[in-house]
């Protein structure tokens, strides 16, 4: 990371610092993600991630007019957060970009006695950095464990709902792609069907012989940790917009899921669903072959 863009970043915490502190609705501010881990910590592409925990997050997601008094902005919408909340996205003058997860007061007060969500412990066992704390609660958000923990290992019941999941997908893409809606099927393919690939990726991973395998979320990281053979098949595994090549992709897809999903339930002493790929497959390829000079085609 260039100074001249750490210095940015950090000319505009110490501007938010200083609104926030005048402001009693706001109750604590934690900077989480690269720029308050020591692991992979930020570089010149990173963005700034601040977590904001307020009397009422309403008027911070309805309105604009507050992020006046730390940058000038150019760009800004709502998104979802991993965690279910929701956080305001904003590109400032110079391309500083900056997600405000805004969360409630009372949500702060369940996390420390209750514990972190899953879906968001681990962003906050990779780092925390505490910007304000009127109450002493945000610096107890931080798990005691500090390693950043591997996927956990699924039971067979866990494993066979993805692999059966992925299977009739594959079924329901090629349904689509024979009617001719190349763009479901290639989002089929190339959206729901790589999530659940990616959670094979990461099983496989976190159950190989090499414990200190830091396996990331959403795929971050993965070219550092996922087996290089994973590496080989995706090149092969994504599509064009063309009936042939989301064909083309979903077949390699397929080969890619097939091979990491046996070797996983192998480690994991699970049961393989032979049938259900087998099942699966024989109908992909009949379906694929047969004669499609009736399909309609809207693409190529």
């Amino acid at each position: 990371m260039t100074s001249q863009t750490a210095d940015a970043y950090e000319r505009l915490i110490d501007r938010f610092v200083a609104w926030a502190r005048a402001r009693p609705d706001i109750h604590a501010a934690i900077v989480v993600g690269s720029r308050a881990r020591t692991d992979r910590p930020a570089d010149e592409w990173s963005d700034l991630d601040i977590v904001v925990f307020v009397t009422d997050p309403a008027p911070f997601l309805s309105s604009t007019d507050w992020l006046t008094n730390i940058g000038d902005v150019r760009i800004t919408f709502l998104e979802p957060t991993a965690g279910g909340e929701m956080e305001r996205r904003v590109l400032f003058d110079g391309g500083l970009d900056v997600d405000f997860a805004v969360i409630s007061h009372t949500k702060l007060q369940h996390m420390v006695e209750h514990g972190i969500p899953p879906a968001v412990a681990g962003v906050f066992r990779r780092g925390v950095r505490v910007l304000l704390d009127r109450e002493g609660l945000a610096a107890q958000l931080k798990p005691a464990d500090a390693e950043p923990a591997s996927p956990d290992a699924p039971g067979e019941e866990q494993f066979l709902e993805v692999v059966n999941d992925f299977w009739y997908h594959a079924v329901l893409t090629v349904k689509k792609l024979r009617r001719g809606e190349i763009w479901y099927a290639r989002a089929c393919a190339d959206g729901y069907m790589k999530r659940l690939l990616l959670r094979m990726i990461e099983w496989h991973a976190a159950t190989m012989s090499q414990r200190d395998r830091d396996v990331w979320h959403d795929g971050r990281f993965l070219e550092q940790w996922a087996d290089q053979r994973v590496l080989e098949g995706l090149r092969d595994a994504f599509a064009h917009y063309d009936r042939d090549d989301v064909r083309r992709g979903l077949l390699a897809t397929m080969d890619l899921f097939r091979w990491l999903a046996k070797e996983t339930a192998e480690r994991l002493a699970c049961r393989y669903p032979e049938s259900a790929d087998e099942y699966a497959t024989g109908l992909v390829n009949a379906l694929l072959w047969q004669d499609t000079s009736t399909d309609v085609d809207h693409g190529t």
